[in-house]
């Protein structure tokens, strides 16, 4: 095993993860590929969002009367995590706060990344200890890429998202990635959201009040028929908001993204502690949150 990658197995299922941001850089069932595999489109995999989700207001950070410099969903993506435990088809990486962090975020912190491969699928654990003396502020989310279509020879507009419960909620939207006040109207219908490039004409859909536990990515709409081809199902816990964004000049990948927070609202002008959407995680206690990615082909 190499100090850079490392891959874990388990029966048809392989799953291969950079210490370089601690990142999912490939998840294979029988040799097909789910995850994007980074491009002149967008340069990444399915990268950590830590210790915010989305971008700061002037990309700044001000606590207890400095300002820090922090950009669009942190740190965490560029950071080397090290290697904690390495198995056949599990590893841990940490990352924890250092000189460099704290010249960002001043905050004492340890991150903790489990990805766990069984018969059906992919485990995904982050937990974040709050090592300092005072409480820590801080978001979370994952940012998987997948191909989008999952096999050649489908259309775009052939893939839809069906959801565990109605999401009849308003969306929110962002404007140079910054959270806008108003809102829209919800583009599901009942259950399914279906797919197509000028979903994402305007950035992201996000979900700020899912109502859902889980999602189905595939082709077909709704409850049937399904197509044939891969598919996905993506679960979360702990997670309160959802993602969903492509390139809104097109790309070949769809991401489904599980967040704890979000960008700051376009007008937010406080302290970051004050910021909207962030745990506030007492000293010395922890906060443990999950995603389970399934898939297989029909």
């Amino acid at each position: 095993m190499g100090d850079d990658i490392h891959c874990i197995r388990f029966g048809g299922l392989t799953a291969t993860i950079k210490a370089q941001g601690a990142e999912l850089c490939s998840l294979k069932n029988a040799g097909v590929e789910f995850i994007w595999q980074a491009g002149p489109a967008w340069p990444r995999h399915a990268p950590l969002l830590f210790p915010i989700v989305g971008r700061l207001v002037n990309d700044e950070m001000r606590h207890q009367g400095k300002t820090y410099r922090m950009t669009q969903h942190g740190f965490a993506r560029d950071s080397r995590f090290a290697w904690a435990e390495r198995s056949d088809n599990s590893c841990t990486l940490v990352l924890e706060d250092s000189e460099a962090s704290r010249a960002l975020y001043p905050f004492a912190f340890r991150l903790a990344v489990t990805y766990t491969l069984d018969a059906a699928g992919l485990d995904v654990t982050l937990k974040i200890v709050n090592t300092g003396g005072e409480t820590l502020p801080a978001s979370l989310g994952g940012h998987p890429a997948f191909n989008w279509p999952l096999q050649p020879g489908m259309s775009k507009e052939d893939y839809a998202l069906t959801f565990t419960n109605e999401e009849s909620s308003p969306v929110r939207r962002v404007d140079g990635g910054l959270l806008l006040a108003a809102t829209d109207p919800s583009p599901v219908r009942g259950t399914v959201l279906a797919l197509s490039e000028s979903l994402f004409t305007v950035d992201a859909v996000i979900f700020d009040r899912i109502n859902s536990h889980a999602v189905r990515y595939a082709a077909g709409q709704g409850a049937g028929p399904w197509l044939s081809g891969p598919w996905l199902r993506m679960s979360w816990r702990g997670f309160r908001e959802l993602g969903v964004w492509s390139k809104p000049t097109g790309a070949p990948f769809l991401c489904i993204e599980p967040w704890r927070g979000y960008a700051s609202p376009k007008d937010f002008d406080g302290e970051f502690t004050d910021k909207p959407g962030l745990m506030h995680i007492a000293a010395g206690a922890d906060e443990e949150l999950s995603y389970r990615i399934e898939i297989g082909s029909s």
